[in-house]
């Protein structure tokens, strides 16, 4: 084989390297995304998840987000109360009809549990993956 014919034949091995390397780093979830969850609290006993986005609530009651998004969790809540959100230890200190934010880095991996405070009701949880 020639000079220029294995100059040429590397060149192409390399060349689909480089792209197969993109296209599976691109293909991967990384975090960093901005996520907002819009949930309501019933009766200090159940919760439901609705965001703008499908996929981050992989059920009523489960949110999902990567390692290092930053979320935003809105609650409505019909009741007064805490809900508690395990591993980040945040409180939403609820007021029937009224909305609470809290904003946060997920820096946590967890399948972090979310309860009604005061009955250790479970609502939902808040997945975090790598």
């Amino acid at each position: 084989m020639s000079r220029a014919r294995l100059a040429i034949a590397i060149g192409v091995l390399a060349v689909f390297v480089v792209v197969g390397g993109v296209i599976i780093l691109a293909g991967q979830r990384h975090g960093g995304r901005n996520l907002t969850f819009n949930v309501t609290v019933m009766g200090a006993r159940s919760m439901d998840c609705t965001d703008p986005f499908p996929g981050n609530c992989l059920s009523p009651s489960t949110l999902s987000a990567n390692q290092n998004d930053t979320v935003t969790i809105n609650i409505t809540s019909d009741t007064d109360g805490e809900v508690h959100l395990h591993v980040y230890d945040i409180a939403f200190n609820t007021r029937a009809g009224q909305t609470v934010s809290h904003t946060f880095k997920a820096v946590n991996t967890c399948d972090c549990i979310i309860e009604w405070e005061s009955t250790s009701t479970p609502l939902g949880a808040l997945v975090v993956s790598p």
